[in-house]
């Protein structure tokens, strides 16, 4: 019988392991904006939306200690997918 610290690891093995996966969708997705942009001649930083995205994504989490963690968390994302755009430019 597992103790609550492994059934614990193990639910954040699953949900990493489907994390990796919604990754790996949100990157292609952030490939076919960038292609987007890249024909329109846009820039790849848009602070408008990047302000949206937090702010209704951040809606989402209802407990206002994870809400400050998951905002610093959705940051991030935004930034590894802009870094992303900015290296397919070459």
């Amino acid at each position: 019988m597992k103790n609550k610290l492994e059934e614990a690891r193990q639910t954040i093995n699953d949900i990493d392991s489907r994390m990796a996966e919604l990754f790996v969708q949100r990157m292609k997705a952030a490939e076919t904006v960038y292609e987007h942009k890249k024909e329109l001649g846009l820039p790849i930083l848009d602070e408008k939306r990047e302000a949206e995205v937090i702010q209704k994504n951040s809606a989402l989490v209802n407990d206002d200690i994870l809400k400050e963690y998951y905002i610093d968390y959705i940051k991030n994302l935004i930034s590894v997918s802009r870094s992303y755009q900015y290296r397919l430019q070459y």
